[in-house]
């Protein structure tokens, strides 16, 4: 069931909301969890309700190694359970999402002629995974509470960010269900549906228009097709838009979802392509992840504390399977791969201005605008790979674009308005960049969890002035106009629902 799609916002999410408050103003609260989580499981289920038994079985094992975990003293035991949990969960998501890749892959290398059998990938199982694995070793750690298997659910199914997140931890979201003025209240309402509401605009009204100009030109690279300069351009900086505002606003829906029963979610995106170097794209750019992958992987291999060789060593290993993880493919390999590249060179450049004194503390306004462009270029050419169907795919389109067949510019065998292309990049390059972003926008009603707790850990700014005082939300009548119109041109585009991108990881 898709966030956007008349079957969610019309009857899943009023029914959902509807008999949840209900059960809350009753003071059922251990019933509104029951609730909760049987809505999430039929949200889950709706899309494919064989994978509903696989969730629970899944449940069932975590919850029973981390329960263990938590009981037993740490020592030898305890790392042989942690250990076989981890496995578990591994096994499970390798079979699900990389046997096919694999035994693909065996059979072009060895030429065996395995066969296996096509599997299905469930949904959010990436996710589900990530969430589950970081439970064990919180509670191998002695930092999980205890939670009954009601709860555990809760924590992991939540349907909000059950698909494609943000990536929660237990203590970011048991404490706010289990306080005893859980629900929801007006501001609460506010915050939710203006969130929705412009995830909504962001999914439907640009991101699913930028993918008509992306999708042919990458589809006809697939195909063997060598595009011209500027149809390589357009489809790649389209992609570039495309990808933006469809996390983006899946991100947004997830977290405004989220407030409307009461919940603040993490935040995962945090205009990423206002970064001015490449550390800082993947502090602003699916931050749960990233938070992830240094406190599980990054961290545990050793970090930055056994000198910079190591350290570029654990941050190509750390890239290299978080490209993985996001699809079972080569392509995804070396776009992980071209990130931890990127992070390597640019610890190694600061590091060497540290040490030699020539950088500057404070940067320019140029170099602040040199480094975004050059961050930008970098990203957009990772991108390719990304979205590409294969690597020949991938250089086809890079060759295009660095001129290597000519410097058409017009869209060769391909029905595109180049011209009309450009403008929408344009002008949602300059929102991009030049306009807060939506948790802006409502920073002063801190609408993610990072607002109550602290904002200056994640760098998090007030809502910007001149323009963005006209852009900071209140609820007013001007306000509620302009999201109805939102809503109702929203809803009127939403004849054929998209899936988000990140769904299919």
């Amino acid at each position: 069931m898709l966030f956007n799609s008349y079957l969610f916002i019309l009857v899943f999410l009023p029914v959902t909301l509807g008999i949840y408050l209900f059960i809350i103003r009753r003071g059922w609260r251990k019933h509104s969890f029951d609730w909760l989580v049987l809505a999430s499981l039929f949200f889950y289920g709706w899309w494919k309700w064989s994978n509903v038994p696989l969730l629970l079985g899944s449940l069932l094992f975590n919850y029973a190694v981390g329960t263990w975990l938590g009981k037993i003293t740490p020592g030898r035991p305890a790392k042989v359970l942690l250990a076989l949990g981890l496995m578990g969960n591994l096994l499970f998501l390798g079979y699900f999402k990389y046997a096919n890749f694999f035994i693909t892959n065996a059979n072009a290398l060895f030429g065996l002629g395995w066969t296996f059998t096509h599997v299905v990938l469930p949904l959010g199982i990436s996710f589900i995974t990530f969430q589950k694995i970081a439970y064990l070793v919180d509670s191998y750690k002695g930092l999980t509470r205890g939670y009954g298997f009601r709860d555990f659910c809760l924590f992991v199914s939540f349907f909000p960010q059950l698909i494609a997140g943000p990536i929660v931890h237990h203590s970011e979201l048991m404490p706010q269900f289990r306080r005893k003025d859980s629900g929801p209240n007006w501001e609460d309402f506010g915050v939710g549906v203006t969130l929705f509401v412009i995830g909504l605009g962001k999914k439907v009204l640009v991101a699913d228009p930028f993918a008509l100009y992306a999708n042919p030109v990458f589809s006809s690279a697939g195909r063997g097709a060598v595009p011209t300069f500027a149809a390589a351009w357009i489809g790649t900086l389209a992609y570039t838009m495309q990808i933006y505002f469809d996390f983006s606003g899946y991100t947004d829906m997830a977290i405004g979802l989220g407030r409307l029963f009461g919940i603040r979610l993490p935040l995962n995106f945090n205009s990423p392509y206002k970064a001015t170097n490449i550390a800082d794209f993947w502090r602003r750019w699916h931050m749960t992840l990233s938070r992830f992958l240094r406190d599980y992987l990054y961290i545990p291999l050793g970090g930055n504390r056994k000198g910079p060789r190591r350290r570029y060593v654990n941050l190509m290993i750390t890239m290299l399977l978080g490209g993985l993880w996001h699809g079972a493919g080569w392509t995804f390999v070396v776009w992980g791969a071209l990130h931890g590249l990127y992070l390597s060179v640019f610890h190694g450049w600061h590091e060497w201005g540290q040490r030699t004194g020539r950088l500057r503390s404070t940067p320019s306004t140029g170099g602040i605008w040199a480094g975004r462009v050059a961050t930008f270029v970098a990203v957009i050419v990772a991108w390719v790979f990304f979205r590409a169907d294969n690597f020949h795919a991938a250089t086809r389109m890079l060759a295009a674009m660095a001129g290597i067949h000519g410097f058409s510019f017009n869209a060769g065998d391909l029905n595109l308005n180049l011209t009309e292309a450009t403008k929408m990049v344009v002008l949602f390059l300059g929102v991009v960049w030049l306009f807060p972003n939506s948790h802006e926008i409502l920073a002063a009603h801190k609408p993610a969890l990072e607002y109550v707790q602290d904002p200056t850990r994640v760098g998090l700014a007030p809502t910007p002035r001149r323009l963005g005082r006209l852009l900071t939300w209140h609820p007013t009548l001007v306000w509620a106009l302009v999201l109805a119109a939102l809503m109702v041109s929203g809803m009127l585009n939403m004849s054929r629902p998209t899936e988000f991108i990140y769904w299919q990881f």
